[in-house]
């Protein structure tokens, strides 16, 4: 998932510039996310089919060239109603693939995959649903969150139909209606959350669309396999926003680490004060540690005061001054 910056709210734009910026901002599915499935060729089930009435009508014609001594424009005629009416009879269905058949308008069966017969006149092929999974992309633009907050949120639906009478006989467009029940799961969930709860609790919102579609669309004969969030887009101020306060928060958690350390140092000390009171060696040793920890890392200069620094107070200076000559 990204979270993209989105134009605050100010002036309103016209012409060509509102346009663009319409076009800019619009939730639409990336070109360079979108796979295109292997179409299967129906080469094969053509070339059975004319096949089949080939021969249907060579058969026929031999019958009646056999029962009549002769091929007559009458017997031309009914070898090729026949060969027509059996070859529409028979059907194949890919494997992934499961066709409703209605008889005189009344559900009969679901055929598939493989060959199958129907009836020819009284039987008849409704739809072919494809079986595999599919992803549909969908989105809601400028949803109002619950702090009202106008958010674009783009999202992938995975999807397949499992029952192909109930995604026949249930509804009109089973496709355009889990697309349309998905949109509006997330307007709604949007609409629930806050701006701040939508943008870091991405995968609890894809749980919740998944639960609210498998709900609604298994009538349908549909099974909801996953719902994935894949784009955000925020008001540029409210992103600023959100970025000062994670800020915020990161320097309290910093603070809260270092009262924590010193208190722990405060009481380590507090138990080798007895230590180092009755031990000047320790403390010397102490000293010198700590000496070598502040210089390790850094390139500072210690001063050590020590006798011979002594010798060059006030008092010593005067008396140089009075014995040396008053040349120097």
């Amino acid at each position: 998932m990204s979270i993209r910056r989105r134009s605050g709210m100010g002036a309103p734009e016209t012409g060509v510039a509102a346009n663009a910026s319409k076009e800019r901002f619009r939730v639409k599915p990336e070109a360079a996310t979108e796979v295109v499935g292997e179409q299967a060729s129906n080469a094969g089930v053509i070339i059975f089919t004319i096949v089949l009435f080939l021969v249907t009508l060579a058969v026929v014609l031999v019958v009646g060239l056999g029962m009549q001594g002769r091929v007559t424009l009458e017997a031309i005629a009914i070898a090729v109603l026949l060969a027509a009416l059996f070859a529409s009879s028979c059907h194949i269905a890919q494997q992934w693939e499961r066709v409703v058949v209605l008889r005189l308008g009344k559900l009969d069966r679901v055929s598939g995959p493989g060959l199958f017969w129907t009836w020819p006149v009284i039987e008849s092929n409704t739809m072919r649903v494809d079986t595999r999974m599919r992803a549909t992309t969908f989105g809601a633009e400028e949803t109002l969150t619950s702090d009202l907050v106008p958010l674009d949120v783009n999202a992938v639906l995975f999807w397949h139909v499992w029952d192909a009478k109930a995604a026949c006989t249930e509804v009109g467009d089973f496709s355009a209606a889990v697309e349309l029940s998905a949109q509006t799961a997330l307007r709604d969930a949007i609409g629930r959350a806050s701006a701040a709860e939508v943008a870091i609790r991405r995968n609890q919102l894809d749980r919740e669309l998944k639960k609210v579609l498998e709900e609604k669309v298994a009538p349908w004969g549909v099974t909801i396999l996953s719902v994935e969030v894949r784009d955000i887009l925020l008001p540029k101020d409210l992103q600023e926003a959100m970025s000062l306060e994670a800020q915020a928060e990161q320097r309290k958690k910093a603070r809260i680490i270092l009262i924590e350390a010193e208190q722990d140092i405060f009481e380590m000390l507090n138990e080798m004060d007895g230590l180092y009171e009755d031990n000047e060696a320790a403390m010397r040793l102490r000293t010198m540690h700590l000496l070598n920890e502040s210089l390790r890392e850094g390139e500072g200069t210690v001063v050590i005061p020590s006798a011979f620094a002594e010798g060059f107070n006030k008092s010593a200076c005067d008396t140089l001054k009075d014995v040396l000559p008053k040349g120097l």
